[in-house]
C-alpha cells in the first residue's frame, strides 16, 4: 500500500483511497461491515474491493472513467463503491427504483461504459440499451445475484457478464491496484433531483467526500467502539459518506440493513449491537409512533442506543427519542445539499435554539442575501449563498454542464435557491425552498421528469407536478392535470398507468383534474400557487382509494 502525504492524514486534503489504506493498516482485523450477520473485517473488505477493482480494469475501466451501479444494500455494493475508486474511476450510483427514461438519462449522461446491477435491474438496463442509440457508450453489463430472466438479443444488445466472472480468485488479485488519485480527483457523480430541469450529476471530489465524513465525526463524536446501523441505500451519498466513510476513518463498524422496516428495526439494533443509528426524518417519525416490542424494551433497559442522527429531526421528535428509547444523544445534521455537503452544523455537545440547524461549518462561508446579492441583517430571510473556505470541499460543478454550473455561481457564490436566515448569535434557520423542489420518501424528485413521463399519456393535455406537505414532515407528490377534450380518464386509471412507468417514489399520491392550470402573465404555470392550495376538496388520494405500492 502506498503512503499518503502527512497533510492528507491531518485532514487538510485527503482521498477515499488513502483513508481506506490507512484503515486497513491500523484496524485490519476489526469488523468494518455487518450485513444481516455476515461480517467483513477491514482486511477482508480491502481484498474484496481490490479483486473487483482488478476485474473492472480487465473490462477496460481506466482512471477518470465513470462506472454506474444499480445495487441493493449488500456487502458487494460497498465493495463496488470502493473498487471503482481504487481503480481510479468515478462511481455513479443510480437509484434502484429507476426505469425507462429516468434510468436511460442518468446512464447516458454519465457516459458509462460499464454498469454493475442486480440481475433484475440488469433487465431494465438491457431493455433501455436495446433501443438504438439510447446508451451509445455502454459496452458491458455486469449482473449480480440471480441472472436476468430476459437475455438481450439483437444488434444493439449489450454483452452480459456475471459478478463471479468479474471478480478475480487468484491471491494476487487481492493486491492494491496501485492507481494514484489526488484530492481533487472525482470520486462520485451524485445526480440531483433536477428540480429545474433534467437531473444533473454533481461532481464530488475525493476531498469533498472525506471532508463531509469528517464533518460527521464532529457532529456525532463517534469513536472506534461505535457501531452505526443504517438502512439508507448505498446509492445515496448519505450512507456512503456519513456512515461508511465516516466510520472507516476511526476504525468503527457499520451495520448495513437492506431496507428500512419499522418491525425489524429494534430486533436488528439488538442483534447487531448497534449503539448509533443514521436515519431520515420520516423513519424517525414512524419509529417514534410505533408500538413497543420486546426488543425495544431490552435495548431501552440497557441504554444500548447512544445516539440517533437524522434530518429533519425537530426538537419535539428528539425529545420523544430521548424519553421513550433512552437515547442519550439526538443529533440534527444541519443544512446542506449535494453541491455543498453540510454547510451549517451543530458540533457534538453544542446546544442550539429550537428550529436551528446549527452555525456555519468551518469549511464554508454562508451568507443570506436579497435579489441583488446584498447581504441581509440577522433575522431577515433571504437566499442562502455559499462559498468554500478550503479547497475541494464543494462540488466541482455539474458533469458536462459548465453553463448550468456558471448560472448558479453568480458573483463567485453558489446560489442555493433556498431561503434561510441567521439570528444575532449566528444560528441558522431554514425557511423555505425558493425553487420548485420535491423531496419524498427521502428522494429528490425532478418535477420535469415526472411531467415528461405523464406527457406521454394520450389523454392528457397538461400536467404540473408539485409538492404538498405530508403529515410525516416531508413532501408528498401531487399532479394537477388537464385532460384532453372528451377524455373519460379516471384518477385511479391514471395512477395505475404511472406505476409501471415511474420509480415508486415518483408515483403521485394525489391527482387532481382541472379545466385549466394557473399561469403568470408570461404564460408559465405558477406551481407555487398549486403547492399553496395543496390537497383540495376535489383532489383524489391514493391512500383513501385503498391503493398500495411496492418499493420496486
Amino acid at each position: 500500500m502506498k503512503a499518503a502525504p502527512d497533510a492528507w492524514a491531518a485532514g487538510q486534503l485527503d482521498t477515499i483511497n488513502a483513508v481506506f489504506r490507512r484503515a486497513v493498516a491500523a484496524h485490519g482485523a476489526r469488523v468494518f461491515l455487518d450485513v444481516l450477520g455476515e461480517q467483513h473485517s477491514y482486511t477482508q473488505t480491502w481484498q474484496a474491493a481490490c479483486r473487483l477493482a482488478r476485474g473492472l480494469q480487465r473490462l477496460g475501466v481506466q482512471p477518470g472513467d465513470t462506472v454506474v451501479s444499480l445495487l441493493d444494500n449488500s456487502a458487494d455494493a460497498v465493495f463496488a463503491w470502493l473498487a471503482i475508486n481504487l481503480a481510479g474511476a468515478i462511481s455513479v450510483p443510480v437509484n434502484t427504483a429507476y426505469k425507462g427514461e429516468f434510468l436511460r438519462h442518468q446512464i447516458a449522461d454519465a457516459g458509462a461504459a460499464v454498469v454493475l446491477a442486480e440481475g433484475d435491474y440488469a433487465e431494465r438496463v438491457a431493455a433501455v440499451a436495446a433501443v438504438d442509440g439510447a446508451l451509445p457508450a455502454l459496452r458491458r453489463l455486469v449482473w449480480r445475484g440471480a441472472p436476468p430472466a430476459a437475455q438481450p438479443t439483437g444488434a444493439t444488445a449489450v454483452p452480459l457478464q456475471s459478478w463471479s466472472d468479474t471478480v478475480g480468485t487468484d491471491d494476487a488479485e487481492a493486491d492494491d491496484p496501485g492507481v494514484d488519485v489526488q484530492p481533487d480527483s472525482l470520486a462520485l457523480l451524485i445526480f440531483t433531483g433536477g428540480t429545474t430541469g433534467m437531473s444533473k450529476g454533481c461532481m464530488v471530489s475525493h476531498n469533498y467526500a472525506c471532508n463531509q465524513a469528517r464533518q460527521m465525526l464532529r457532529i456525532t463524536a463517534r469513536n472506534i467502539d461505535t457501531i452505526t446501523w443504517t438502512p439508507l441505500p448505498v446509492f445515496h451519498s448519505n450512507a456512503v459518506l456519513t456512515s461508511l466513510l465516516c466510520n472507516m476513518m476511526i476504525g468503527a463498524r457499520v451495520a448495513l440493513f437492506p431496507r428500512f422496516s419499522v418491525s425489524q428495526f429494534w430486533p436488528e439494533i439488538e442483534r447487531s449491537g448497534a449503539n448509533d443509528v443514521g436515519l431520515l426524518g420520516t423513519m424517525l417519525t414512524l419509529l417514534a409512533q410505533a408500538p413497543d416490542n420486546q426488543a425495544m424494551q431490552r435495548c431501552r433497559e440497557r441504554s444500548q442506543l447512544r445516539a440517533a442522527f437524522g434530518a429533519p429531526f425537530p426538537p419535539a421528535l428528539q425529545a420523544t427519542w430521548r424519553e421513550r428509547f433512552a437515547v442519550r444523544h439526538t443529533v440534527m445534521g444541519g443544512y446542506g445539499l449535494s453541491e455543498c455537503a453540510i454547510v451549517t452544523t451543530l458540533p457534538f455537545g453544542m446546544t442550539a435554539p429550537a428550529g436551528s440547524a446549527g452555525q456555519c461549518d468551518e469549511s464554508f462561508d454562508v451568507r443570506i442575501v436579497d435579489d441583488h446579492d446584498l447581504e441581509l441583517p440577522p433575522g431577515t430571510p433571504g437566499e442562502i449563498i455559499v462559498r468554500p473556505r478550503r479547497p475541494h470541499v464543494m462540488f466541482e460543478g455539474y458533469w458536462n454542464r459548465p453553463a448550468d454550473t456558471q448560472k448558479l455561481m453568480r458573483n463567485q457564490w453558489f446560489h442555493t435557491g433556498d431561503i434561510g436566515k441567521f439570528d444575532e448569535n449566528g444560528f441558522f434557520y431554514f425557511v423555505d425552498r425558493k425553487k420548485d423542489y420535491l423531496r419524498r420518501k427521502g428522494e429528490n424528485i425532478s418535477s420535469m421528469e415526472v411531467e415528461g413521463a405523464f406527457a406521454l399519456h394520450p389523454e392528457l393535455a397538461e400536467v404540473a407536478a408539485h409538492a404538498v406537505l405530508s403529515d410525516l414532515g416531508e413532501d408528498e407528490l401531487k399532479i394537477t392535470v388537464v385532460r384532453q377534450p372528451g377524455s373519460t380518464l379516471t384518477e385511479a386509471a391514471l395512477w395505475h398507468w404511472s406505476v409501471s412507468r415511474l420509480p415508486y417514489f415518483a408515483v403521485p399520491r394525489y391527482i387532481e383534474f382541472r379545466v385549466t392550470l394557473p399561469r403568470n402573465p408570461v404564460g408559465r404555470i405558477t406551481k407555487y400557487q398549486l403547492r399553496d392550495e395543496g390537497v383540495t376538496a376535489t383532489t383524489w388520494d391514493q391512500h383513501r382509494a385503498g391503493l398500495t405500492l411496492a418499493k420496486r
